[in-house]
């Protein structure tokens, strides 16, 4: 039987010569393999030998699994115990992994980016399922926690956008990452200035800028990132009009990845609570990213980021701003925010693009 090295066992008799680059083999026929025989022939990188089913002793011979079939033993019982974990489960494990890291960012341990990956792309990868919770996710954050969940959740919106976009997976992977190390560089900043619920002084409101030259910081020779992404870090907070920072850039010089981010960080940032700022209803984020579109954002990625959730929201229930609840019906992908609803109490019909005094305040599933 034809088995690899890996699978071997003391005890094991070769049937054929093994042979190298040589006409001489480097080890004979019929040799009863020792535990010296199998380390040379995995040092020799030999792929297959062919032994008796049975040992020297006469016992019948069960091959080891081989690597790859111990591989794929693992990555079985990691997706069967993944299919038994909600979206939501895993969501909130890989924050409060984040909240671990960025505590340990914070007494200057470096960024362990293998373990990152190995934390961020599963959850990358079940993106698909993000759908409605577009407009619940940020129900799980509070004033106090806000930074952990906005780190994994501007990764989720912007690996979402970037797909949506048509990116291939190994870019979308990218652009999830940098969102959600966008905001590592916070952990630079004192956390006096963090937690503040006030107006920040000059001098505070320059620390807080820095963050992104932090985060490109503790990025910037990592292997496992690409160049792109890590710029997209340095420049998620660059804005078309030359009004963002660190750098100002303008237009077309703020690389396409930190385009993405930008209106993902936004958006996630103005559905929280926030220390100095109040949460603001999704739909009316959206709005207000409109607004922004042909100044300070690139107005493609608000579009798509627009159309992209006019898809998922059919049969979400909302309250809204004249205090009743609502199911939305119908939803125009040119007008998201102004779907067509249907009164809770009394099944009446609102076609919320008519009413420009009545908006949805308030997701409630």
């Amino acid at each position: 039987m034809r088995v690899t090295p890996d699978q071997l066992r003391p005890g094991c008799l070769l049937l054929n010569h093994v042979k190298g680059k040589t006409a001489h083999p480097i080890i004979s026929k019929d040799t009863v393999l020792t535990a010296e025989h199998i380390h040379v022939l995995k040092r020799f990188l030999i792929e297959e030998v062919n032994v008796s089913p049975k040992l020297a002793s006469g016992e019948r011979f069960i091959p080891k699994p081989s690597f790859s079939q111990k591989k794929k033993i693992v990555e079985s019982v990691k997706e069967s115990a993944l299919a038994k974990e909600s979206f939501d489960e895993h969501y909130l494990k890989t924050v409060d992994y984040f909240k671990t890291v960025f505590k340990e960012w914070q007494l200057n341990v470096p960024i362990d980016m293998v373990n990152i990956r190995k934390q961020l792309i599963p959850l990358l990868n079940r993106i698909n399922e993000l759908k409605d919770r577009i407009f619940t996710l940020h129900q799980y954050a509070n004033t106090d926690n806000y930074i952990y969940h906005h780190c994994v959740s501007v990764g989720l919106l912007s690996a979402f956008l970037a797909k949506q976009m048509d990116y291939p997976e190994s870019e979308w992977l990218q652009v999830g990452l940098a969102g959600a190390l966008s905001d590592s560089g916070m952990s630079k900043v004192n956390e006096n200035i963090l937690h503040k619920s006030n107006s920040l002084t000059e001098k505070e409101s320059e620390k807080i800028k820095s963050h992104p030259v932090y985060s490109y910081r503790l990025i910037e020779n990592s292997p496992l990132m690409t160049q792109a992404a890590k710029t997209a870090v340095l420049q998620h907070h660059e804005r078309r009009d030359g009004s963002g920072y660190p750098i100002g850039l303008k237009g077309h010089k703020i690389q396409p990845y930190a385009q993405i981010i930008a209106v993902c960080d936004s958006y996630h940032a103005m559905t929280c609570d926030r220390y100095f700022q109040s949460k603001t209803s999704p739909f009316l984020v959206v709005e207000e990213l409109e607004t922004e579109q042909f100044t300070r954002l690139d107005p493609f990625v608000v579009q798509s980021f627009k159309q992209s959730i006019a898809h998922f929201s059919i049969g979400t229930k909302v309250k809204l701003s004249n205090a009743e609840q609502a199911e939305i019906i119908f939803t125009d992908s040119n007008q998201p925010t102004r779907p067509m609803v249907k009164l809770l109490s009394s099944g009446e019909i609102l076609p919320l693009k008519d009413m420009p005094d009545v908006h949805i305040l308030e997701v409630l599933s």
